[in-house]
């Protein structure tokens, strides 16, 4: 659920785009961090700073193979550790979420040599392909097995076998994807002799039969591996081929035999004789870092910890590393890991044994993301935001833990920022926008934040013009005193002396922070007009159990209780704003898309007599129909505590609709499954409820494919909306 779990105006770009090919994306930096590589033209240039000198390092002419007449395309592109060698990435398909399996390309810079990896294998299978770290060989995974191919003589040789959708070598199930963030399952040993790999047995998990019923006459089912809440987990298993014997030696990792549990890292640890793997327990409660010996498989715990609620993954905390990495100190002898426990995220210094360890970032804050380390300089660079939760800044202090936070971003630059931080933190890429200043973009040497290629962001910041932005950011305080941050647009041509129709977008889950100050964020997208011209209030809340940085208690109040504290939360504030004198209380919306569908359900059936009219997208009705990963990391296990997941599901609620509801859902939706939809229907129907419902045939949970869809789900909502909850002032 996670890609439609961060509803907010980044939606669209996150939805009907894939901005992630293999591996990750952004600035491709030089190892010394004065220059970046960039594709621009179906070329590959490079960027001197702090002059932004450009240069071609790859040209059309040694991108077009040998008899034909056009270049290749050039989807992404990776050097290897010399920098002779470049690996060019095209010709992609979707993988669920992400274009990542297509065709490779090897380009000699000595020779201008070009040749295409795998190319016995069939047109765009390939996944992951990097090369070895001496640059002599390439790896792939195609077709779920892993492959290692010569570059000199071009041999390829499979390193396993009998791989299918049962048992995935190299790459992921669904879940594990979708929830871990895993996709590229393999990594070169340093010496480039061996290659750790995750094998993922889904043998006995379940299939959910997907039903097409518009491709063909007759329907059809396409299964997917889809382990529900209370079903045990793909088993996972994590071998090392020598690439000498092709013999795979398997790492002894305890597991729990009935519940099972979760490996979602694995990594070289800083040699060629060692594994560093993070394993969960099933309920996700527990963390404990393993080192493996690559040769005889024993494992050994040198890291634990626990939580009462669950343990955070990675990319909450260090997104560069979705695909891979893990970062090492003082060669190997130590490394950064982030915790709450001491009740704010915090990164720590960590010996290799796990015997001692350092805090590094102190205070009454969060640690939003990992930017950089600098171990040379002694510096890592993060975001934060102490004061207001609403923003974020980069921050930087020194990996020993003497010092404190030091705040780079400017002081009179107040929203959020963004940076990509060279290797050497010398220089970043700075993007900054809030919500009444449009977004601007500039370079800037680090530490002092100075722009070097024209003063953009602060131009920005000077000619913008707060008056001429009707969004307000605001704090309500329930009557069980919970402070919330939201944000508010009033009509335009605003009148106290009149009432106005309010609309709430929630969406409410851990995944989700949708009081964010930025430009564009009161936008939505499915309204096909402008809400404040129409004469609409509308309003959003972060409540408890949202992945705000206000510490680990706000975030994880939540636990065992999806479905009920964000529930409560969101109607209390609601309660407090219907209290103003120009909200008219006969005419109150909500909606929200995936999570926020399923709180917009709930809002409607525990509280009818604040929300008259609501629009439910692609909702999980039923908690015990979603993958167990999400929903047992936060709901604990049905076998356990079922009463929980009851309680929190819309469906135990539904026979207390008495307003308007519209729900809708793609019958084709891979993450939350069609059958929340006619679960709830049956629900509604059982108890004499009316609704409208509008089903999209074969549209996954994003509702975008096939001709006129966008326009269709646009203009249903924007009528629904109009007709039941009618706009402007009376």
């Amino acid at each position: 659920m996670k890609i439609c779990k961060l509803l907010s105006t980044a939606f669209l770009l996150v939805i009907f785009s894939a901005v992630n090919a293999q591996p990750p994306q952004g600035i491709k930096w030089t190892k010394d961090g004065n220059s970046y590589f960039s594709s621009e033209g179906g070329e590959i240039v490079k960027y001197e700073l702090p002059g932004l000198t450009k240069t071609v390092v790859v040209s059309k002419t040694q991108l077009t193979p040998k008899d034909a007449k056009a270049s290749i395309g050039i989807r992404n592109f990776f050097f290897s550790n010399d920098d002779k060698k470049i690996l060019i990435y095209n010709n992609t398909q979707t993988v669920w979420r992400f274009d990542t399996r297509g065709d490779y390309w090897l380009l000699d810079l000595a020779t201008n040599n070009l040749k295409q990896i795998g190319k016995t294998r069939p047109a765009s299978s390939l996944m992951f392909a990097k090369l070895s770290p001496d640059g002599k060989k390439v790896a792939y995974v195609s077709e779920y097995n892993l492959y290692v191919e010569d570059i000199a003589t071009g041999k390829s040789t499979a390193l396993t076998t009998g791989g299918n959708r049962k048992l995935i070598n190299g790459t992921f199930d669904w879940a594990y994807e979708e929830e871990f963030f895993c996709r590229d399952g393999f990594r070169w040993s340093p010496d480039s002799k061996k290659i750790a790999y995750w094998q993922i047995k889904a043998g006995n998990v379940r299939n959910y039969l997907m039903l097409n019923t518009t491709d063909s006459i007759y329907p059809f089912t396409i299964p997917v591996e889809y382990p529900v809440a209370g079903e045990a987990p793909s088993a996972y298993k994590i071998g090392v081929v020598d690439l000498a014997t092709i013999k795979t030696n398997w790492m002894i990792i305890p597991t729990d035999p009935i519940l099972q549990s979760y490996l979602p890292r694995m990594e070289w640890a800083a040699n060629s004789s060692q594994l560093i793997v993070q394993h969960l327990n099933r309920k996700q409660n527990e963390s404990n870092l393993l080192l493996c010996d690559a040769a005889t498989g024993k494992s050994t715990t040198v890291y634990h910890e626990s939580d009462p609620a669950w343990i955070d993954i990675l990319p909450l905390w260090d997104t560069d590393y979705q695909y891979g990495g893990w970062d090492w100190l003082n060669d190997g002898k130590e490394f950064v890991w982030a915790s709450e426990k001491d009740g704010w995220r915090h990164l720590y210094r960590v010996s290799r044994d796990g015997k001692k360890e350092t805090l590094i970032t102190k205070g009454k804050y969060d640690v939003m993301e990992i930017c950089a380390i600098d171990e040379k300089s002694g510096y890592v660079y993060f975001y934060a935001s102490p004061d207001n939760a609403t923003q974020k800044y980069l921050y930087r202090t020194k990996l020993d833990g003497t010092a404190d936070a030091e705040r780079l971003s400017p002081l009179n630059q107040n929203g959020t920022h963004s940076y990509s931080v060279s290797p050497t933190g010398k220089f970043a890429q700075h993007s900054f926008s809030n919500y009444y200043t449009a977004p601007a973009r500039e370079w800037v040497a680090l530490p002092e934040h100075k722009a070097i290629n024209g003063d953009k962001v602060n131009d920005a910041v000077a000619k913008a013009d707060k008056s001429k932005s009707n969004v307000e950011f605001f704090k309500v305080t329930t009557a069980e005193g919970v402070e919330m941050d939201g944000w508010m647009v009033k009509p335009n041509h605003f009148d106290p002396a009149k009432k106005y129709p309010v609309v709430f977008f929630v969406y409410t889950e851990p995944w989700g922070q949708n009081a964010v100050d930025r430009y564009g964020t009161e936008r939505n997208f499915l309204y096909n007009g402008n809400m404040a011209n129409d004469g609409y209030l509308y309003i959003t809340l972060d409540n408890r159990g949202t992945p705000v940085p206000k510490g680990r208690e706000w975030r994880k109040s939540i636990y065992r209780k999806i479905g009920q504290v964000n529930i409560r939360d969101q109607a209390l504030a609601a309660k407090e704003i219907l209290k103003w004198s120009w909200v008219d209380t006969s005419r109150v919306a909500v909606w929200g898309w995936s999570g926020g569908g399923s709180a917009t359900l709930g809002l409607m059936f525990q509280y009818p007599e604040i929300y008259k009219t609501g629009i439910a997208i692609a909702a999980v009705g039923n908690q015990l129909t979603y993958d167990n990963i999400y929903q047992e990391r936060y709901m604990g296990l049905p076998q356990e505590n079922r009463e929980d997941f009851v309680k929190g599901s819309p469906i135990t609620y539904a026979k207390n609709l008495k307003g308007h509801l519209l729900y809708i859902h793609g019958t084709g939706d891979d993450n939350v499954h069609y059958n929340n939809a006619e679960q709830l229907i049956n629900e509604l129907i059982a108890n004499g409820k009316q609704f409208q419902l509008m089903s999209y045939p074969n549209r996954t949970h994003g509702i975008f494919e096939g001709k006129g869809t966008s326009q269709h789900l646009q203009q249903l909502y924007t009528d629904y909306l109009r007709m039941y909850c009618p706009p402007g002032g009376r």
